[in-house]
């Protein structure tokens, strides 16, 4: 067995709930967390397809949301815009290149028409009511991605899922070397899932 490398994250980097609508999203995402656990269990490419489906919704509709409001308040965004468009199209190509390493069959293909359907809708209504709350929800969801990814990583390096090599969309958008494998682009992708936890933690307290 090898050890995980943990590289420059720390992978115990938690935002301890502070009242109670911390307590909520916590434990709303700890219930997203028990669905995928039993759905996909330890099939992390086929489960990174669908999470990362819905991981890309939050940074657009947030950062549509501020723009609108920017315009309307006719004040600065401070670079906050920017970020969360950033952000959902980092966890697009996340999308893209699992598509190419675990190829979803029909019945995944619906699950994400569906789950997507009802969470962008309910997440922009979420996040018209309760912005911080939002960016806290997201901010626990890639706390666990930073876990799920943690243990992709090992699956890897003890041999249960093969080490394939890299898609080249992968490739090209992390600037990786050509022979890059799988264990290598879960271990960029995991730095962009602690990255965001971190700044939408980050939104969450400017909000408060």
């Amino acid at each position: 067995m090898q050890n995980v490398e943990m590289g420059p994250i720390d992978l115990s980097v938690h935002h301890e709930p502070e009242n109670l609508s911390d307590r909520f999203a916590y434990g709303f995402v700890k219930v997203l967390r028990f669905f995928a656990d039993t759905f996909f269990a330890k099939r992390y490419g086929h489960r990174a397809i669908v999470l990362e489906t819905v991981a890309a919704v939050p940074g657009m509709v947030a950062g549509s949301l501020q723009h609108l409001r920017s315009l309307r308040r006719m004040e600065d965004d401070n670079g906050m815009i920017r970020t969360l468009l950033d952000e959902a199209e980092n966890e697009r190509m996340h999308l893209m290149t699992f598509i190419k390493i675990a190829k979803p069959n029909k019945l995944e293909r619906f699950i994400i028409l569906i789950t997507q359907g009802i969470f962008y809708n309910a997440f922009f209504l979420f996040y018209l009511i309760a912005p911080r709350s939002a960016h806290r929800v997201v901010g626990y969801f890639e706390e666990e991605a930073v876990i799920s990814y943690t243990a992709y990583l090992q699956e890897i390096d003890e041999g249960r899922h093969d080490n394939v090599p890299a898609p080249q969309v992968a490739i090209d958008y992390w600037n990786l070397p050509k022979d890059a494998r799988l264990r290598d682009v879960i271990l960029v992708i995991r730095d962009d899932e602690a990255g965001h936890r971190d700044v939408n933690h980050s939104f969450a307290d400017l909000l408060a």
